[in-house]
């Protein structure tokens, strides 16, 4: 999420490396759950926050999540895309038709189904959730530290002493 009227809004950040059960049973990191709780237009102290979970095939070894409010920016968006068109039709199909929308519950845990887990290629075990700011990646935890950490580790063992990661930012 980002500044709205001047006022900052949370941001999925960190990583995090939780359990999921046999029945996909699995907690949602407590920062993540406070930034459902503000992207969430129903929610109010006392309920749970709901989120949506994208499992598309053009995410590969990962699902996303996203507050109600940047999952609905996302279907306004794809919805304001000319009727008919091949790309609005390929992103309905892959970004609304793939996703679903889960509960948290009181205790911080949701459920996540064995298709989504089947497709990380896990049943139980340990996962990753890694914050990237408008949303969170869900990841089988050995595969995030292959694909994700030690890629980024390379590139860095790759620049040169003087070189000031922010300084991307110019680009």
């Amino acid at each position: 999420m980002s500044e709205d009227r001047g006022t900052v809004v949370l941001s999925f950040t960190g990583e995090h490396t939780l359990k999921v059960d046999g029945k996909g049973r699995m907690s949602i990191p407590a920062d993540f759950r406070r930034v459902l709780e503000a992207g969430d237009p129903e929610w109010t102290p006392g309920l749970s926050p709901r989120l949506y979970l994208l499992y598309g095939n053009h995410l590969k070894d990962q699902l996303h999540g996203y507050t109600v409010s940047e999952f609905n920016a996302l279907v306004d968006s794809i919805n304001a895309m000319p009727r008919g068109s091949v790309n609005r039709k390929k992103l309905s199909r892959l970004i609304i038709g793939q996703s679903i929308k889960l509960d948290v519950d009181k205790d911080g845990r949701t459920v996540m189904p064995l298709k989504q887990r089947q497709k990380l290629g896990i049943t139980d075990g340990e996962l990753t959730f890694s914050g990237v700011g408008d949303h969170f990646e869900i990841w089988k935890a050995d595969v995030f530290t292959e694909e994700v950490a030690d890629g980024l580790d390379d590139w860095l063992d790759e620049q040169d002493a003087e070189f000031e990661l922010l300084s991307l930012l110019d680009e």
